[in-house]
């Protein structure tokens, strides 16, 4: 990936759990950071780079991702304390995401995604174990009229217990919260498109953009390109068959629109979800696809 360095810190983005920040760089680029000084640590941006640049590998539109070189010495004139200490931990190498200026949080009441794209992102989530991409928190942005995904940090669960990551990378995807399940995504024909281009040289390619500097001293591993090879064996063996073991149930629950009145005022009605039994019926054909 592109290294920059920052230039300006903007302003914090408070609804991000980690406390990411709207940064300018020395590409005269305007970036959403990501720290290594925040609580969840260097595997949330390990994830965000394996998983968004695999992606993006695969079709999927992601914000361009950049390293971002981070003198601390800017936090200085910070008057959030909160944000002070977060850039004075974060000195050196951190995560860059394109900010996308004018885009809007994805609402499923109000957009329509067709069954091809939402089958894709859907198969996508399930390939990474994605538990971050519900009704509850999209992670999806709209912007120029496209479908955008963010925030890749929840993702491959298993890095955070290294002897238990076979078992639970074989685990399988439930997508009954996925905030695209509404629109019967069709899984079988994204499997059919996007599994065969998963090869260990492209994983191998994509794990290659990790910053040593943030892999380095993983307990149980001897050098940075040894856990850059354990990222690659679960992804590659979940890719040939994470589509049979996907689940599209009903959701746990409901929620009205957050879209702003003068976008819903202009759009045309969404229809209306299929009824239980509808679902029901659309999950069977789902897994009758996949056992094909």
């Amino acid at each position: 990936m592109e290294e920059v360095v920052a230039t300006r810190y903007v302003t914090p983005l408070r609804e991000g759990g980690s406390l990411p920040g709207i940064v300018e760089a020395d590409d005269l680029g305007t970036y959403v950071m990501k720290f290594t000084g925040a609580g969840q640590g260097r595997k949330t941006l390990v994830a965000e780079v394996i998983c968004g640049e695999l992606g993006r590998r695969l079709g999927l539109r992601v914000p361009e991702l950049v390293t971002i070189e981070l003198d601390p010495v800017i936090g200085l004139a910070e008057p959030d304390q909160e944000v002070q200490e977060l850039l004075k931990a974060s000195g050196g190498l951190n995560l860059g995401m394109d900010y996308l200026p004018g885009s809007l949080g994805f609402d499923p009441l109000a957009y329509e995604v067709g069954a091809a794209e939402a089958g894709r992102v859907v198969w996508f989530d399930a390939l990474i174990n994605n538990v971050d991409r519900s009704w509850r928190n999209p992670n999806l942005l709209v912007w120029h009229g496209d479908l955008w995904l963010i925030d890749h940090g929840a993702t491959m669960i298993w890095h955070h217990n290294w002897p238990g990551a076979e078992a639970s990378a074989a685990k399988p995807y439930n997508a009954s919260d996925h905030v695209l399940a509404p629109f019967a995504p069709d899984i079988a024909s994204a499997a059919a498109e996007l599994a065969p281009l998963v090869t260990e040289e492209l994983l191998t390619d994509v794990a290659a953009d990790v910053p040593d500097v943030w892999l380095e001293g993983e307990p149980g591993f001897s050098s940075a390109d040894e856990v850059r090879r354990a990222y690659v064996a679960p992804l590659l063996a979940r890719a040939a068959t994470i589509h049979e073991r996907i689940t599209l149930g009903a959701p746990t629950a409901d929620r009205p629109s957050q879209a702003p009145g003068w976008l819903t005022e202009r759009l045309p009605p969404r229809p209306k979800p299929a009824a239980d039994g509808d679902r029901a019926g659309a999950a069977a054909r789902t897994g009758r696809e996949g056992d094909r």
